[in-house]
């Protein structure tokens, strides 16, 4: 699903050519001296003085790499600095994965890699002068002592409604958000504006979701490339390892309007009603009361086993139940409910979910998209859905939700 650098673990020290010599900690690009020059000491060779009359000797050119030997350690940048003249070029390279960009400095002194070094991994790196001196040197990084994970939604090569967010759920706490953050690089094919906004997941986990600042426009494609590896989430939270990327697009442009006070349920397609159904929300007044605000279709979950000790409720049911379409990760859902036939229309009964005709429920169900909002109005409610119980960033305006990004 993920594309991911490979990770060669270092075990025995990196051999470098027979050609390089250590200077102070340094190599040495360039010539060897000519059989003339005398034997010329390191120290004459690096001043480019000592050679014999009449004869010539390529420049000594030394480099030194901030990260050295066997345990470097990871989550910083790989800078080769030239003691003299100026960089070609610097190529580093994970053994057997992708070599690092960078950039060589204004005045060709330096080059520093665009990424830091990831944990456990061994580099290559080679460098060339603009006189033609090149050599090779080499270091590897410590294993990571913890890692950290992710899990991302929507899946890979799907298709969502307008109102789905680009939600990340980590395995471990993240302490340092803004790093984790500039790692994250979202791109649409039409320039969406959008933030990404920290919260607590429903699970207690940290969790952090990109929405646009309105609703997507159907058609729009998604990636995230979440560039993590050799990322440090911060104390208790542990390495990065690797990098994630997904796509997404966004389907049809549709909107669910529940309406509790009347009783109705209506889905929108591009401003066009396409269904408008009597239902019966949560009874009003307690626990059982349904949420209001916008909540997102979830997972469209089919048949299953609802009992009411999941959510809090005792054993007041325990049921198999058609066509449920998930909202809350708090167990609120849109689904058939033929036992409540009676209120359809006319009283919110139910035990917090939007209960349908099985005809109407199953319609439904055929004709929203995961990622659909449901617009939910009215004074039969027990509050509002809250950020991280499912997918409830729309209920916070546009300046609140930019000031949850570690960035603002």
């Amino acid at each position: 699903m993920f594309s991911a650098r490979r990770h060669i673990r270092r075990t025995a020290p990196l051999a470098r050519p027979a050609r390089l010599t250590l200077i102070t900690g340094t190599a040495v690009l360039g010539a060897a001296l000519t059989a003339c020059s005398g034997g010329a000491s390191a120290s004459d060779a690096g001043s480019g003085s000592g050679h014999a009359a009449g004869t010539s000797q390529a420049p000594d050119t030394r480099i030194s790499v901030n990260l050295q030997g066997s345990g470097a350690t990871a989550g910083k940048p790989v800078k080769v600095t030239l003691a003299g003249g100026k960089l070609k070029s610097v190529k580093v390279t994970a053994t057997e994965g992708d070599a690092l960009t960078g950039r060589i400095s204004g005045d060709g002194r330096s080059w520093t890699s665009d990424r830091v070094a990831a944990p456990g991994t061994e580099y290559s790196v080679e460098a060339t002068d603009t006189r033609g001196g090149t050599d090779r040197a080499g270091f590897s990084t410590a294993e990571a002592d913890k890692v950290n994970k992710l899990t991302l939604a929507p899946g890979k090569n799907t298709t969502v409604g307008i109102a789905q967010p680009l939600s990340i759920v980590f395995d471990n706490p993240v302490k340092d958000r803004a790093a984790v953050e500039k790692a994250l690089k979202v791109t649409t094919s039409n320039n969406t504006e959008g933030s990404w906004g920290w919260l607590q997941d429903y699970s207690g986990k940290d969790r952090v979701d990109w929405r646009p600042k309105d609703y997507w426009k159907s058609g729009t494609r998604v990636t995230l490339d979440a560039e993590l590896d050799g990322i440090n989430s911060g104390t208790a939270g542990g390495w990065f390892v690797r990098d994630y990327r997904t796509t997404f697009t966004i389907g049809r442009n549709q909107v669910v309007k529940v309406d509790l006070d009347r009783h109705r349920l209506a889905l929108h397609r591009d401003g066009k009603t396409v269904m408008d159904v009597p239902m019966s929300a949560g009874t009003p007044g307690g626990e059982k009361a349904s949420w209001r605000g916008t909540a997102v279709l979830m997972a469209k979950e089919g048949t299953i086993n609802m009992r009411s000790e999941t959510v809090g409720l005792g054993d007041a049911y325990d049921k198999m139940v058609d066509s449920s379409m998930r909202l809350t990760w708090s167990g609120m859902y849109a689904h058939a409910a033929p036992w409540n036939a009676a209120y359809f229309g006319v009283a919110n009964h139910s035990s917090g979910c939007v209960g349908m005709s099985d005809a109407n429920a199953a319609e439904l169900f055929e004709k929203a998209q995961v990622g659909d909002p449901f617009e939910i109005t009215g004074a039969d409610a027990k509050g509002t859905v809250a950020v991280g119980n499912g997918y409830g960033a729309w209920n916070v305006s546009w300046a609140d939700w930019q000031a949850k990004s570690a960035l603002s």
